[in-house]
């Protein structure tokens, strides 16, 4: 379950809940559920709601489900099934049942019957162009099918008989009997039931018949007893149909309650996109450290806790609106920085010689692993007669405001000595290739207090730096909406840039950072070893997010 000891923010889905207890209502009991399609990976705009279900059902001692609405077996697998439980514990969270909607199937059959006897549904033969041109539009009403009135009786044996696997597929549908002029068009006698033979990754071949997922939601819903049934906006108009359903059958009441889903500038969401983006490449595949879902986050090196903050400050509102991605990110700068160990290494190297350093002699200084953090302890870091500095901390000539590096002038290397540049040594091009400097001896574990330099860097000995790749992260899309212009492909604004490598010389105990742990490169950024491509001797580090916050700046 979540850690966060931030204070839980009041919206009004919190507050109707609050409300319904204070009633009485169910008995003052709280459940609602997580219904995710098992047909994909979750991403961000599921975290939003995996995490406004499992704390509500918190906040209020209540339970949460997992429920798999697999009704639509063609994209569906035990692959996404077994990942999904997966991302949702990496969050924080745990569920009081994991329940599945094929669970359901022979009573939803038993209610479809039910229906059909009480007059409120009908098995059709009309195809799909024709149900289509029958469904009228937003200004126009639609008009009946030719077999709306076919007897009960009928339309009972038909349905069994579909279930039995005796028609082809898309040959007949079951609909509900509801009204074809209603300004609803999902009123509109909408389809319950649909002749599929495909096998279903947990019932296999035993239903040649699958039900819609208007049929199946509320229904599932009022089987598990679920209070508070909270969904995005986009069900919203769905909600009659839900409630019709429930109505029409006389069962437990759930009560559905939406709420606007989670957009991110520079991202899509949706999770067909998504696939697009997977299947014609232009990731590398659904956990790419690009990628919006949780796998490709948690890959990148985004901690539970900052995923889970995050959508606490976006909040629960009925409006739809976009996020700043930037806002994500400080919220995954705001949790490494208290959590993340400190480590150095150098993306663009410039070699330093100590001149008055003795050849052959390493000493060891100690590094401060987490300034935030005393807990975190501290750890050896070697250093010897070369090591390395990044370029742009040396300038040859710089004026009075640039306070690293300069010939002549001097800064503290951290967690160890004060070096002052004495020369550098130029190829015949004119380009700086080495610095010869001298080292303050006096100045290692003194108060800086005692001896006042301005400028900090960081460095690595040059003869114990291990070598690693560093894959460096862009927005996925070059424009902050993908999907604004209807026009043009969202595919097209696919940032060329989103992904670039270089090496990065890194402090020795960096070779044994574990898998998955997010650090920070001081005055780098924050960077995870990679969960797939890193091996031991050939390290590979995922750039987490850059210590720039332009969220901090903006706000």
């Amino acid at each position: 379950m979540s850690d966060d000891t931030t204070e839980t923010p009041t919206d009004f889905i919190r507050q109707m809940v609050a409300a319904d207890v204070a009633a009485g209502k169910h008995d003052g009991r709280v459940q609602t559920r997580f219904p995710p399609e098992p047909n994909g990976y979750l991403q961000i705009g599921h975290a939003k709601a995996l995490c406004l279900n499992f704390e509500i059902a918190k906040e209020f001692g209540g339970l949460c489900n997992l429920r798999f609405d697999d009704t639509n077996p063609e994209k569906e697998s035990d692959e996404f099934v077994q990942a999904i439980q997966e991302d949702i514990k990496w969050l924080g969270y745990d569920w009081a049942n994991m329940c599945f909607a094929s669970d359901y199937f022979e009573q939803l059959f038993q209610w479809a019957c039910q229906l059909i006897e009480s007059g409120d549904a009908f098995v059709d033969e009309l195809s799909f162009e024709e149900m289509k041109a029958y469904r009228g539009s937003i200004t126009e009403p639609g008009k009946p099918s030719p077999y709306r009135e076919r007897p009960i009786e009928e339309s009972l044996d038909l349905f069994k008989r579909m279930r039995a696997g005796e028609f082809e597929d898309g040959s007949k549908v079951l609909r509900a009997k509801i009204d074809m002029a209603h300004p609803n068009m999902n009123m509109r006698d909408p389809v319950m039931y649909r002749i599929k033979r495909m096998h279903h990754h947990r019932v296999g071949d035993a239903w040649p018949i699958y039900p819609s997922y208007d049929f199946t939601h509320g229904q599932s819903d009022s089987l598990e007893k679920v209070t508070h049934s909270l969904c995005s906006l986009e069900f919203e108009d769905h909600r009659p149909l839900y409630e019709w359903f429930i109505d029409k059958l006389g069962i437990f009441p759930s009560k559905q309650t939406e709420f606007a889903r989670l957009n991110l500038t520079y991202t899509v969401v949706s999770k067909r996109k998504l696939r697009t983006l997977v299947e014609e490449g232009h990731v590398e595949s659904w956990d790419d450290p690009r990628m919006p879902t949780l796998r490709g986050m948690r890959r990148r090196g985004y901690p539970a806790a900052a995923i889970r903050s995050f959508c606490q400050t976006v909040g629960i509102t009925k409006t739809p609106s976009t996020s700043d991605v930037a806002l994500l990110e400080h919220a995954v700068r705001q949790e490494l920085n208290r959590s993340a160990c400190r480590r150095m290494a150098v993306i663009d190297p410039l070699e330093i010689e100590l001149t008055n350093w003795p050849d052959g002699k390493v000493l060891e200084v100690e590094g401060i692993n987490n300034p935030e953090d005393e807990n975190a302890g501290t750890r050896k870091i070697p250093f010897a007669k070369r090591i390395y500095i990044e370029q742009d901390d040396f300038k040859e000539v710089a004026n009075k405001k640039f306070f690293r590096l300069k010939k002549g002038g001097e800064v503290r290397l951290r967690g160890a000595y004060i070096i002052k540049c004495e020369d550098c040594i130029k190829d015949a091009a004119g380009n700086i290739q080495k610095l010869l400097c001298s080292v303050d001896l006096d100045t290692l574990n003194k108060n800086p207090e005692d001896r006042k330099v301005k400028g900090v860097i960081h460095w690595v000995s040059a003869e114990h730096a291990v070598k690693a790749k560093v894959r460096l992260f862009d927005r996925l899309f070059s424009v902050e909406k993908p999907e604004a212009d209807k026009e043009r492909a969202f595919t097209e604004f696919v940032n060329p840039h989103s992904l670039s490598e270089t090496t990065a010389l890194c402090e020795p105990s960096l070779a044994a950072l574990p898998v998955g742990e997010t650090c920070q490169f001081e005055r780098i950024g924050y960077f995870c070893l990679d969960n797939k491509l890193s091996q031991p001797g050939a390290l590979v580090f995922n750039r987490t997010v850059a210590l720039r916050d332009s969220w901090a700046k903006k706000s």
